[in-house]
């Protein structure tokens, strides 16, 4: 989250029906999935949720956010719903809360695995029963129907788990029986708020939806929408710039129009939502990977800068070699990662900049089964990173560990390893619904 409040101000000014967040996403990696917990700091959470519960007391209309707490699993969601009830205490509000929940039992999941319902999106991983019984977390992804059955409780507030990034703007038109196409459309552009205009980092949009199409208009003073900001959203973490899957069915803009209205709001017609049977549902899961150990070396010798990867490859050759031979453990047990910082950290073997720097940071990655197993390889690392010389015959060299002990234990690594549908009977199958009254 992050918005301006001046612009805010100019939203609430226009009377909205609802105000709506996307609070989370997989961006981050599966980390935060695979531990339940979100990456944001609590305190500064807590004072943008103050805000926006203090923005929806004024206008007197739902305030809904879907993948609470980065990752939308139940511990999240109660990471909110606690803070939630903290400011209402502090605001001396009483509030109606309604909390859907969308994680998943592994248990529950094999049977559905089992029972055909399970079946694997595009480039998703192979998995088995194991692999599903393995996940620390598996959320399913809440679409329009399941944001509509919590706003029909009549909620003041709405705090959704896993949910997809345009099912809080979309249920509301949708259950109004405005134009599906557009709505679904519009929540699309509108997901990131802002990011669907020339001040993306205002935060605040309006979308306004009827019975034709949607239009769009920033509210930021120094914010404009064109048909170019307007229409480019489709490609936001999108890999098709004409259709987009949810539950239920997909949405197809080939045919839309985008039409600036005047220097700073732009209307859309022609999009179009069909719909898919049986009904599903994406689910995401995390499991733990690996324990790992790090550490961090720094080259500044021009001559072991120039040939920073040579260097890094003996190491590797050589440690490998060592562990193999005095802990016998396989190469399937273990891997050591030399990333190095400044030269191919990022991209690796894919880097195409070559430019020469003045020094080389050697991060060094020892992934295990355990984390006394990655500790013990990352301590047979270390004098190779610190005195390890290109050859036999030169003098020991002395390179720079930025802190001591040299290595930290990082603890668990996750990996995502599901990227699936759920086939649902009914759409709410796979979530519950809670409603709550606080203060």
């Amino acid at each position: 989250m992050n918005y301006d409040k001046a612009a805010l101000e100019r939203g609430l000014a226009m009377k909205p029906d609802i105000i709506a967040i996307d609070g989370g996403s997989t961006d981050s990696g599966p980390a935060y999935l695979g531990q339940g917990v979100s990456k944001y700091a609590r305190s500064s959470t807590k004072t943008e949720w103050h805000g926006l519960m203090e923005a929806r007391a004024k206008a007197g209309v739902p305030l809904v956010i879907g993948t609470a707490g980065t990752c939308g699993t139940d511990s999240a969601v109660d990471w909110l719903l606690d803070i939630t009830r903290e400011i209402a205490d502090e605001l001396g509000q009483k509030v109606k809360i309604a909390v859907l929940r969308s994680s998943q039992d592994p248990a529950k999941m094999v049977e559905a695995y089992e029972n055909g319902r399970i079946s694997p999106l595009g480039a998703a991983p192979e998995i088995d029963a194991e692999t599903i019984a393995s996940c620390s977390n598996i959320v399913a992804l809440a679409g329009a129907e399941q944001i509509a059955a919590a706003i029909d409780t009549g909620a003041d507030i709405i705090i959704a788990g896993r949910t997809t990034d345009t099912a809080t703007i979309a249920a509301l038109p949708l259950m109004r029986g405005l134009h599906a196409g557009a709505a679904w459309h519009g929540a699309k552009i509108g997901e990131c708020g802002a990011l669907c205009a020339t001040n993306p980092q205002s935060g605040v949009a309006m979308i306004e939806f009827d019975d034709e199409g949607f239009t769009v208009s920033p509210m930021a003073e120094d914010s404009a929408a064109t048909p170019h900001t307007v229409s480019a959203h489709m490609l936001y973490e999108n890999s098709d710039p004409f259709v987009l899957y949810e539950p239920g069915g997909y949405l197809d803009v080939t045919h839309a129009k985008y039409t600036a209205l005047d220097a700073r709001r732009v209307r859309v017609t022609g999009s179009e939502w069909h719909k898919t049977s049986p009904y599903t549902v994406k689910l995401e899961g995390a499991r733990v990977e690996a324990f790992q150990t790090v550490l961090l070396v720094l080259l500044r010798d021009q001559r072991y800068v120039e040939n920073a990867q040579i260097w890094a490859d003996d190491i590797h050759q050589k440690c490998c070699a060592k562990v193999e031979d005095r802990m016998g453990l396989a190469t399937d047990d273990y891997s050591i990662e030399l990333r190095l910082i400044g030269q191919n950290a990022s991209f690796g073997a894919l880097e195409t900049n070559h430019a020469q720097a003045p020094e080389i940071g050697v991060l060094a990655i020892v992934s295990a089964r355990t984390q006394a197993l990655a500790e013990e390889i990352g301590q047979m690392l270390n004098p190779y990173l610190l005195h390890h010389p290109l050859t036999q015959e030169e003098e020991q060299p002395t390179f720079a560990f930025p802190f001591s002990p040299a290595s930290l234990n990082r603890g668990a690594v996750y990996g995502f390893c599901l990227n699936h549908t759920l086939s649902l009977d009914d759409p709410m199958d796979a979530f519950s619904l809670e409603v709550i009254t606080h203060g």
